[in-house]
């Protein structure tokens, strides 16, 4: 995705004469308290006590309140319905101020005062609602943050020192806070006796603090004329180069990864990696210094007030998608333009209503306004299925079959026709969908996969085969650590879906996504470590990953997940020092792959072989992709083939392909195979053990009522403890499966020369022991 971004300057001071009358002492106090109540309305006060809306229909501004004359605000923060990030575009009617006296006040929507309490000894330097909606905190000068209830009651005091404190913010899961002191910023845990994180950030004062929803980063802006860009335990991402004032605020985008950098007479729109998509000078008139930066709960709109007192709104626009020969570009807040770059076609899309996000693939563009959502398809252009009646449109990303919705109130899975397929939802469902962002979401060919916020460990898998049974009662995949990022694969059979994430420990896994064998669902395996971003090409189930200072790609990561000998054979591993830092995967379409580095985007070719085998595979024509792995002649292509083919069944080719990968144990073993009667339980089971699936094989056995092959494979695999379950449980058919598993036991301790120790065996040798004696 290519952004270029135009910041508007909308000066409701200078455009109103309404407002100029009204209040006059606006121009020349400093405008330091901003931000929305709705997606259309923002509400703003200054040091003359008066509380100003201005309105993003009318363009005019109205006083709406006037604040006692010895309280001066200091900051101000709308508590929006279900948090910031869910959709406050209805509103809310919960307003918090504080004061330089140590006060603050909680008004509601027609300006009177619900509570005003003492908070503080000194300034009250910040006052901000939580993420979840369930309170509120204050920090002050005098070197004290308290948190409070709902209703303005003090829950705790959570620090406690003499240094002022100029800034404080929420982390997005409300479990900590980060707050600065001087040069010095700190992170708080919520935890009892949890340890506070404090490190050195910038030379001179640390001015501004903001924490991303998004990546759970934090950008911090100071007196030493830099912004810089932080993780959650204090290591530096980023640090800009010297601007010519310093930094007085910094806000994330709650939706998207941008970061706006306001110092004086100039405001800066950059990636949340730190470089700048566009800077916009205020040299006529000239604004002084910009305070108190805040974006709109849409994303798409930030205002901030100023040193001379004048009301700044931002718009993002020139937001550029791309994807096959169609290229959209956001012209301005109600148009979009799509152009066909293969004949230089060029369409001009205008809506009736604000574009809030837009997704483009498949050949199809779809556009979310303020109330409708827009199909269009690149051969009836002219001719959009619209929906109506979805508000607040957060997140859009297509698929090959379907596109996805993420709201205010829900996740709606639509098709191309304009129907609404799937509304998924999962125990606390309704609770999270304030707290989804796009990271949490992943819409694969016939799946859709998203993480439990209140267990980041498990993800729901949905699947969206019409009439799928998982439509309303999904699987839950477990991981062993929390979920950073998830991707499910856009292409491939309806039989051959994977889900592949990453952990909090940057460790790679895959899972089958979807099979009728739910039994078969858990099988995790582990196929890469240090991986920070991961993405599935869209036409094939070929997986790319960044690391650190290179990027791998893995050409057969869903079959040949099970085996780490073809994980290593069909993984390729390349450097990208000349790229840069900080590479993010911008695309992956067919077999070039897109990467952005500092704004450049940078494509590179994926081996064609590799993409061209994996497209005849998925056709079925085997003899055509044996011809491909012979007229390629690399390990890599004939690793993928033989997973593919054992997976199959296809046993020619696969002995044929480990033949030439040079895996001669796996071509003794499938001489073996074929020896087996074919298509029998036997074989398939032989065939799944090959590939590494235990499970699987143990389940077909069992299928197939081959109860004593399912005992002797669990005693080949030394699994003792299922061997003697299976052989218990079918002890009335097969008496003999009992025995026959403690012979081989006594077999396996005496060759290591240990007396039993399991517990599920020591009362069966007992008894046994007890019956030699008795005889």
């Amino acid at each position: 995705m290519k952004l270029k971004t135009r910041i508007c300057k909308k000066n409701s001071i200078r455009n109103s004469e309404k407002v100029e009358e009204s209040s006059k002492s606006t121009t020349n106090c400093p405008l330091s308290c901003v931000d929305w109540s709705s997606n259309e309305e923002i509400y703003f006060v200054s040091d003359d006590h008066q509380i100003f809306k201005w309105s993003d229909v009318s363009r005019d501004s109205v006083e709406v309140a006037k604040l006692p004359d010895d309280f001066v605000p200091t900051d101000m923060h709308w508590l929006l319905l279900g948090g910031r990030s869910s959709g406050g575009g209805k509103g809310s009617d919960t307003l918090l101020i504080c004061s330089n006296d140590g006060r603050f006040v909680i008004l509601n929507k027609s300006a009177r005062v619900e509570r005003s309490i003492s908070a503080h000894a000194a300034a009250i330097s910040s006052g901000r609602w939580s993420p979840d909606g369930a309170g509120l905190l204050t920090a002050g000068e005098d070197g004290v943050i308290k948190i409070w209830s709902r209703s303005g009651m003090l829950r705790s005091t959570v620090v406690q020192n003499e240094e002022s404190i100029r800034c404080a913010r929420w982390a997005p899961n409300s479990n900590s806070i980060v707050f600065c002191q001087g040069g010095h910023i700190s992170i708080k845990p919520l935890a009892a006796n949890s340890k506070i994180i404090r490190w050195r950030a910038h030379d001179g004062l640390v001015l501004s603090l903001s924490w991303s929803t998004q990546s759970n980063i934090i950008a911090s802006g100071g007196e030493d004329f830099r912004f810089k860009i932080w993780d959650a335990q204090g290591a530096n991402l980023f640090t800009s180069a010297a601007e010519e004032y310093a930094i007085t605020s910094v806000a994330f985008n709650p939706e998207k990864d941008y970061l706006l950098v306001g110092t004086f007479n100039l405001l800066k729109l950059c990636h949340s990696n730190g470089w700048s998509y566009n800077t916009a000078r205020f040299s006529s008139p000239r604004v002084g210094s910009i305070f108190n930066l805040s974006w709109s709960a849409d994303g798409t709109q930030a205002t901030c007030g100023t040193s001379t007192g004048q009301l700044i709104v931002a718009y993002a626009i020139e937001q550029q998608l791309v994807s096959g020969n169609l290229k959209a570009t956001s012209k301005s807040r109600k148009s979009i333009t799509l152009k066909d770059i293969a004949t230089g076609t060029q369409d001009i899309l205008d809506f009736p209503q604000r574009v809030v996000s837009f997704g483009l693939g498949y050949g199809h563009l779809v556009v979310a306004t303020t109330n409708q959502v827009h199909i269009y398809n690149e051969k009836y252009i002219n001719t959009p299925i619209i929906i109506d009646g979805r508000n607040d449109t957060r997140v859009i990303e297509v698929g090959k079959k379907y596109f996805m919705i993420l709201d205010a109130l829900s996740i709606w899975v639509y098709t191309y026709t304009g129907r609404l397929h799937l509304n998924p939802r999962y125990p606390g469902s309704q609770a999270q969908i304030p707290l989804l962002t796009w990271r949490s979401l992943s819409l694969g060919l016939d799946v859709l996969a998203i993480r439990d916020n209140s267990d980041p460990t498990v993800l729901h898998l949905f699947d969206l085969i019409p009439g799928a049974s998982r439509q309303y009662d999904p699987h839950s995949l477990r991981a062993k650590q929390q979920l950073v990022q998830i991707a499910a694969c856009r292409a491939g059979s309806p039989e051959d879906q994977f889900v592949a994430f990453i952990d909090s420990n940057r460790e790679l896994f895959v899972s089958e996504s979807r099979n009728l064998n739910s039994e078969r669902i858990d099988e995790i395996y582990k196929i890469g470590t240090q991986l920070t971003a991961i993405m599935w090409a869209s036409e094939t189930n070929i997986l790319v990953g960044v690391h650190d200072s290179c990027y791998s790609i893995w050409y057969c990561p869903g079959e040949g997940a099970s085996d780490p000998t073809i994980i290593a054979l069909t993984t390729i591993t390349l450097d990208t020092t000349e790229f840069g830092k900080h590479i993010t995967i911008e695309s992956f379409e067919e077999s070039v792959l897109t990467f952005r580095s500092a704004g450049a985007l940078l494509p590179v070719n994926v081996n064609m072989y590799c993409e061209i085998l994996h497209r005849a595979l998925l056709e079925g024509q085997w003899q055509q992709a044996l011809k491909i792995c012979r007229m390629g002649q690399h390990s890599s292509l004939w690793a993928t083939l033989a997973a593919v083919a054992t997976r199959k069944h296809q046993l020619q080719i696969s002995e044929e392909a480990y033949s030439a990968a040079l895996q001669i144990d796996k071509v003794s073993y499938l001489q073996h195979l074929k020896a087996l009667t074919p298509s029998s339980a036997e074989q398939m089971a032989e065939n799944s053990l090959m590939l590494g699936r235990m499970l699987e094989a143990e389940t077909i056995l069992l299928h197939g009522k081959k109860i004593e092959q399912a005992v002797g494979l669990a005693l080949r695999m030394h699994n003792w403890r299922r061997a003697l379950e299976i052989s218990q449980k079918h002890k009335g058919e097969q008496p003999e499966l009992v025995p026959r598993v403690l012979q081989e036991r006594r077999k396996y301790l005496k060759a290591l020369q240990r007396e039993e120790w399991d517990p599920l065996y020591l009362p069966l040798v007992a008894k046994e022991e007890a019956d030699n004696t008795s005889e």
